[in-house]
């Protein structure tokens, strides 16, 4: 089977244990081969821990998760040094936290002090931790998956906006639709009467790793693509997108968005069994890319339009290319 074949396998799996959020599962799958971190917001109870465990499940690959509370320590999750005394050999060592997984789901991020969410931006970015001194590599596939609940503000921390750029992608959680509730019902009622089905062989990550090779080596992407993306990007910036998107942002995103765009229309082509990108591929990603790296202007909010409504006026605004 090729590379392409196992990861639509994949998705299938994955789809067997979700019920009415296609749209998730196609970002984690994104998330998968782009190779980065995702932040899963919804309402409690709408299966975004169940999603992640999902994947890990059908990946040959280490999983660990992490509650996040407000009395959580950046060493809970890193690991620590400590001194170990045993079969003679007395010394000073290392000892892994939770985060020296391959998928690594942080339940709640939102909940824990600033100093443990600080203590994953090193992680998420540069794959290593660095603790008394002394830098540790993460494995070669990494990847945070963290939740969030929109409604609990009571002892949570918001999230930095430097901690938010860094996630590849937004990910929303809406509520399933009726009859999918149904399918919901029945099954979870079929999973507690089976008593554990058996569950397929899990996807190796070398899989993985050669997807994302084909991504970048045969995805191809048009000068007139590229640039339909920078145009996004810039649209947010400084008025550029007229004046209309100008009074409703009031900072845009980085060029980190415009990489975002670009290995997200990539990997999605790629699902799509394309070679190249097409505007339909950055339109599709656009907003769990781009909607969590706007802050918005006093007008927007006042006006009660969230950064979904803003990357709609985005999408409207900037040209496609012909």
């Amino acid at each position: 089977m090729s590379p392409h074949d196992h990861i639509e396998k994949l998705h299938a799996a994955v789809a067997t244990s979700i019920v009415g959020q296609r749209d998730v599962i196609d970002n984690l799958m994104i998330g998968l081969l782009a190779g980065g971190n995702l932040l899963l917001e919804g309402l409690p109870g709408l299966a975004k821990t169940r999603a992640v465990k999902a994947l890990a499940s059908n990946i040959e690959a280490d999983y660990s998760r992490i509650q996040f509370t407000p009395d959580l320590l950046p060493s809970d999750v890193t690991g620590t040094v400590v001194y170990r005394a045993d079969a003679g050999d007395d010394a000073f060592r290392f000892e892994r936290g939770p985060l020296f997984a391959n998928l690594v789901l942080v339940d709640e991020i939102n909940r824990a002090p600033a100093k443990v969410q600080a203590a994953l931006l090193e992680a998420m970015e540069e794959h290593q931790v660095t603790v008394s001194g002394e830098t540790h590599a993460l494995p070669e596939l990494f990847m945070v998956l963290a939740t969030q609940n929109p409604i609990e503000q009571e002892g949570t921390y918001p999230l930095p906006e430097a901690q938010m750029d860094r996630f590849l992608m937004h990910v929303l959680v809406p509520y399933p639709e009726a009859s999918d509730e149904i399918k919901i019902l029945r099954l979870v009622r079929g999973e507690e009467s089976a008593g554990g089905a058996p569950k397929p062989e899990p996807l190796a990550q070398e899989v993985v790793f050669a997807a994302r090779r084909e991504i970048r080596e045969k995805v191809k992407v048009a000068e007139g693509v590229e640039q339909y993306m920078v145009d996004l990007v810039l649209a947010t910036r400084e008025g550029r997108g007229g004046d209309e998107l100008a009074k409703l942002i009031d900072v845009g995103a980085s060029p980190r968005g415009t990489l975002a765009l670009d290995k997200c229309s990539r990997a999605r082509a790629w699902l799509e069994g394309r070679d190249y990108v097409t505007p339909d591929d950055v339109r599709a990603v656009a907003h769990p890319v781009l909607r969590h790296r706007l802050l918005l202007s006093y007008e927007a909010n006042a006006g009660g339009l969230s950064a979904n409504d803003v990357v709609d006026k985005l999408l409207e605004t900037v040209a496609i290319p012909g």
